[in-house]
């Protein structure tokens, strides 16, 4: 889409309209671009079948287990990293 410089001139209501209606096609187009590139971006998967159901909660709870022992070690060995999150009581 090339760039057209602020310096361009337009003498009648004709001129200005005819720039209008470029604008809009050019606008149009690239609004069927990108909802084009959104449809694309959320795919349906396709049907699984029990055995890949099964694997991915496998895979997915593996995950979530090694994330949570992960975390666990972290605040055994850095407790003092995570001082820094935890709420500091107000003293009166």
């Amino acid at each position: 889409m090339p760039y057209d410089s602020p310096t361009r001139s337009y003498r009648t209501l004709a001129d200005i309209s005819q720039r209008k209606d470029e604008l809009r096609r050019e606008i149009d187009s690239d609004k069927l671009k990108m909802d084009q590139l959104w449809k694309g971006l959320f795919v349906k998967r396709e049907d699984t079948t029990r055995g890949q159901f099964i694997a991915n909660i496998i895979s997915n709870s593996a995950i979530a287990i090694d994330a949570f022992l992960m975390v666990r070690k972290l605040k055994k060995n850095y407790n003092g990293l995570f001082q820094f999150f935890k709420r500091k009581k107000h003293r009166e």
